[in-house]
Order: structure tokens, then C-alpha cells, then sequence
């Protein structure tokens, strides 16, 4: 997959670098290219727009305020990966709380469907939401991986990186998050 960050890395450093030296317009060019992919991160984790919306502006507010502790140079870190940590720690301690702070959930689980759509677009949309759904059940180690793998196209070692951990550890929570999706999606896979 192509990633912003793969052909425009050097983009992304130079942005990272006026950012560093006081240029805060700089913060708008990543911004407009990474804000997109970050958001929708941030929602496959934690299951709600708004919430993920509130997240990304987060993962920007940190990127500027940590801006001077970005050292690609030193680091074999890229960009995105950077990126993608600071948004999956926020996710990762916003879904905490929540876990200490239930409360009922406001929104439909569902997504509201186009009456004009034809069946098989009604039976998609309920398979994208049972797939959100069990995503959403597994515990946030897996669910992070599996996100950035499979929606971010990150490979194992750049998840390695965002997540602070081996690249064994995260084959291991792919091997078992694709487990329990495959039992709890069992009668769309047979269908």
C-alpha cells in the first residue's frame, strides 16, 4: 500500500523541521495530508466519529507540542509511524477511561442505511457493521494491531515501532485477533 508518508517523507521531515524552528504554518501541510488517515484510525479503535474526531485534534496538538523531540536521523522511526503512536496512545487511554467510566451508549451501533439502496447494499452495510462490531470486542492490543496492519497497510516492524513492542509480539496479536474475528464472523464467512 501507498502510504502519504512513503513518497512524500521528505515533505512530511521538512514540515516536521519548520515546525521545530518556530514556523507554526507548518502544522497545516500535515495536517491537510494526515488528518484524513489519522481520524479514521481513531474510529476503527474506538468506534465513535465524534470521539475520533476529538482524538485526531488531539494527535495534532501533541505532534506540535512534541514536534522538537522528532528525530528521524537518530531513530529508524518514520514519520507516519510517529504519527500513528501518538494517535494510538490516545485511543489506547481514552478507551480506558471509558472502560472505568461506562456510560449507555448514546449512538445506534448501526449505521443508517440509504432506503434506496438494493438488499445486497443493505446486507454489506450490515456485514461492515458486525465486522465493526467484533472488531470493536477485541482487547485493544489486538484491536491496534489489526487496525494499523490491515486499514494503515503499516508492516509488522513499522507496527512494531507505533506500538513499542517485537515484531514476534505483533504477529502473535494478529494471529489472535484474526482468531476471534474469524469465530465471531463465522456465519458471513460460510454465507
Amino acid at each position: 500500500m501507498d502510504h502519504p508518508g512513503s513518497t512524500g517523507e521528505a515533505v512530511e521531515l521538512e514540515a516536521m523541521r519548520q515546525l521545530a524552528s518556530g514556523n507554526d504554518t507548518a502544522l497545516n501541510t500535515l495536517m491537510d495530508e494526515w488528518s484524513p488517515r489519522v481520524t479514521a484510525m481513531l474510529y476503527r479503535m474506538t468506534g465513535n466519529p465524534a470521539v475520533a474526531g476529538d482524538l485526531a485534534q488531539e494527535t495534532f496538538v501533541r505532534l506540535y507540542q512534541t514536534c522538537r523531540r522528532f528525530r528521524p536521523r537518530n531513530v529508524a522511526r518514520p514519520f507516519s509511524t510517529w504519527l500513528f503512536g501518538i494517535a494510538a496512545n490516545l485511543a489506547k487511554n481514552h478507551l480506558r477511561w471509558k472502560g472505568r467510566h461506562p456510560e449507555a451508549p448514546l449512538e445506534s451501533a448501526a449505521d443508517p442505511s440509504d432506503p434506496d439502496n438494493p438488499a445486497s447494499s443493505a446486507e454489506s452495510a450490515e456485514r461492515a457493521v458486525a465486522v465493526r462490531a467484533a472488531i470493536a470486542t477485541l482487547p485493544i492490543d489486538q484491536r491496534e494491531v489489526l487496525i494499523l496492519s490491515e486499514y494503515e497497510g503499516l508492516s509488522h516492524a513499522e507496527i512494531a515501532l507505533v506500538v513499542g513492542c517485537s515484531v514476534k509480539a505483533v504477529e502473535r496479536r494478529l494471529s489472535h485477533a484474526r482468531e476471534i474475528l474469524k469465530k465471531e464472523l463465522s456465519h458471513y464467512l460460510q454465507g
